[in-house]
């Protein structure tokens, strides 16, 4: 299976800790870590800084976001909680399910 990249704007899905089966945008992305927001319980000025091996890219790209990120801005928390709920998670993604 091809492994998709994590990027800033892919939805992802934490695959460990206590938000685990959470799904967030990623905001930032270093050789490491990647800094995470869903909106609600993780707002955009205050990302989850998470492992990138625990995380789980998903197939969901948000170019809008992407483009906000890119020009070195974040974006609202209302438009990554529209994003991920306009697009509920798929059940093969679901945590557990490879």
């Amino acid at each position: 299976m091809n492994r998709l990249p994590i990027e800033p704007g892919r939805a992802v899905l934490s695959m460990a800790g206590r938000d685990a089966g959470r799904r967030f945008v990623a905001l930032r992305v270093d050789e490491t870590y990647a800094y995470v927001a869903d909106g609600d319980l993780r707002k955009v000025e205050t990302p989850k800084k998470k492992k990138r091996r625990h995380l789980r890219a998903t197939p969901e790209f948000f170019p809008g976001i992407a483009e906000i990120l890119k020009d070195g801005s974040l974006p609202s928390n209302a438009e990554i909680r529209r994003c991920l709920a306009d697009r509920p998670l798929r059940e093969d993604l679901k945590l557990g399910q490879e």
